[in-house]
């Protein structure tokens, strides 16, 4: 599916404003909103739009470390990387996870409360996953760039 300039203006509005209303979409591209409500429905039944949701400040809601970890596994079988790929699913404090280039086969982002979770996490949780050879980890000190919105 082809999308317009006006399904640009549609993405470019929803992405920096999600709780906008169809009538402020409609005025924004300037369609009436019936049409407005059509082409949404169309870029999010043809899966350019895949949700909508808040984005919530980790250090108010207590979350002091952001990690990136890369993960070195043991053996790369598609058995192996499939049960990796399949744990990392439970672990509620991975928020991201990419099948990477380069030495690491993974890199990971993870949130914990402080350093003694974090370290709880690493040892209970993420050297024991099957497969796992090796784990590096960088903590972030403070983020200097950190957007969802894709340059359209």
């Amino acid at each position: 599916m082809k999308i317009d300039k006006i399904d640009h203006a549609l993405l470019t509005t929803l992405q920096a404003e999600g709780r906008t209303t169809n009538a402020k979409l409609a005025e924004n591209v300037n369609l009436s909103e019936t049409p407005t409500w059509r082409r949404l429905k169309r870029l999010e039944e043809a899966g350019f739009i895949e949700g909508y949701h808040a984005v919530l400040n980790k250090k108010l809601l207590g979350f002091g470390i952001y990690a990136f970890v890369q993960i070195f596994s043991e053996n790369h079988t598609d058995d192996s990387l499939e049960q990796f790929e399949k744990d990392i699913q439970k672990i509620p404090e991975i928020l991201c996870c990419h099948n990477i280039t380069g030495d690491a086969d993974y890199i990971l982002q993870v949130v914990a409360k402080d350093l003694e979770a974090y370290e709880k996490l690493l040892r209970k949780v993420l050297r024991r996953l099957p497969g796992v050879k090796s784990v590096k980890t960088s903590i972030s000190m403070r983020e200097v760039k950190g957007t969802t919105h894709l340059p359209l």
